[in-house]
């Protein structure tokens, strides 16, 4: 059945979590579809962050390391990320970045496997994981001297063999949206005897995650996205009990000391997840990061994480069938999964362009290949933001929209489509400030 303009406004009339969107600023006339990278300002950072700045800060000098609790603060807000991540009080902290807390833990992880199986010495992961893993990951192998091995997502439970330390996944792959069974494949590598570390950046505060159920072993993950915690936000890391006393994090700073007011020389390691720590919290960035987290635990009066993912799910359905109906035969094509229990919350077209020169085997054999008419994709998205409509690109021909239930409607669905329609239909997209490349992209 075609959808209408009048049956979006009718969903969004009917929507329980309609309210949440009050809780955030959003500019007049932008449709924000980039929250899976940057989410949008909660309407209560800027003052409780001033209030910070000129009361705890200004007023209170270092007495409000104690009277603001600011000592407490990875604690509380990574029990907070616990509720939304499916940990337990007391698992969580919120400290650093995603790269520097995945170094801490892959770094523990492999410690643990070289002490119960020193023949393993193989680090698995997508070839298509987000960068910043890879990095790290071919870092500490080249520092350990062990292999770092990347597959593609239906060779990963094949690659699990007797010679593997740590599977390394993103649960939601930040280029295509496709999500992983998170249970399903913890299962398969602890079957062949290795550890898993999960990185939950595009999945925390998108979709359901449930840890201990899932029966991982580490997991990291990204405050500025979904949890609106605003630019260079703290990250998260988790560390299942089982393994959290068993060995060192290798960023031994004076935070994760056992008691680090006492000022010893040598260091004794916190016990449990406050190991994980390393050095002085940003306080300002913290403050900024709790208010993202609670415009996230809003939803709870209203179904919480389900409600979210059923939103979400319903959003990406709706944005899926109107581009497929509106913008056929104009050289997009779907990569997200469109199976629900494959897909995060974020939808990724790829762009060819079907007036180019394409390869014998046609558009689909171009996509990823050097040239092949698929240039237009990064001005596409440049001309979608010209008109207010934020998605972001990500190389070679991807086209990127962010679902975050708690802001959007499915009216902001319609007419994001429509202006995508505009833009493909007149080949606005071909104007020459669009095709100027800008350092984030």
């Amino acid at each position: 059945m075609s959808l209408t303009l009048e049956h979006c406004r009718e969903r969004d009339a009917r929507d329980p979590l309609r309210p949440l969107r009050d809780l955030f600023t959003l500019p007049a006339g932008v449709i924000y579809l980039d929250g899976n990278s940057l989410g949008p300002m909660p309407k209560a950072a800027a003052p409780r962050v001033a209030q910070a700045v000129q009361q705890e800060w200004g007023e209170g000098l270092i007495r409000s390391w104690n009277s603001a609790g600011w000592f407490e603060l990875p604690q509380r807000l990574g029990d907070k990320i616990g509720t939304i991540v499916g940990a337990k009080p007391g698992e969580v902290v919120a400290t650093d970045s995603t790269s520097i807390n995945l170094f801490k833990v892959l770094s523990a992880a492999l410690s643990i496997a070289s002490a119960g199986s020193p023949q393993r010495k193989v680090v698995v992961s997508e070839r298509s994981n987000f960068p910043t893993d890879l990095y790290i990951a071919e870092a500490l192998c080249k520092e350990r001297g062990l292999t770092l091995k990347l597959v593609e997502p239906h060779e990963i439970a094949a690659s699990l063999d007797s010679s593997v330390a740590v599977l390394m996944l993103t649960h939601v792959n930040y280029r295509t949206g496709a999500m992983h069974d998170m249970r399903a494949v913890t299962r398969r590598a602890h079957e062949s005897g290795a550890l898993t570390v999960w990185d939950l950046a595009h999945s925390a505060g998108a979709v359901e995650v449930d840890l201990h159920g899932a029966h991982a072993d580490f997991a990291i993950g990204c405050g500025y996205k979904y949890l609106n915690g605003g630019p260079g936000a703290p990250a998260f890391v988790w560390v299942h009990p089982r393994h959290a006393d068993r060995f060192w994090q290798p960023l031994a700073g004076w935070w994760s000391h056992e008691a680090p007011f006492e000022f010893t020389p040598h260091y004794r390691p916190a016990a449990g997840i406050a190991r994980y720590l390393c050095g002085t919290q940003p306080i300002l960035s913290m403050t900024a990061l709790e208010c993202g987290l609670d415009t996230v635990l809003a939803a709870q009066p209203f179904g919480g994480m389900k409600a979210l993912r059923e939103k979400s799910l319903a959003l990406t359905d709706t944005f899926i069938a109107l581009v497929e109906e509106r913008c056929a035969g104009h050289g997009v094509s779907l990569v997200t999964p469109r199976e629900h229990a494959l897909r995060g919350s974020q939808v990724c077209l790829a762009y060819v362009d079907p007036h180019a020169s394409l390869p014998p085997e046609g558009a689909s054999a171009a996509l990823g290949r050097p040239g092949a008419g698929r240039e237009g994709a990064y001005a596409i998205v440049q001309a979608l933001i010209a008109r207010g409509v934020i998605g972001d690109f990500r190389a070679p021909e991807i086209l990127r929209f962010g679902f975050t239930p708690l802001y959007l409607g499915f009216e902001d669905v319609w007419n994001a489509v429509e202006h995508l329609r505009e833009v493909l239909a007149t080949a606005e997209w071909k104007r020459d400030e669009f095709n100027r490349r800008n350092a984030v992209t």
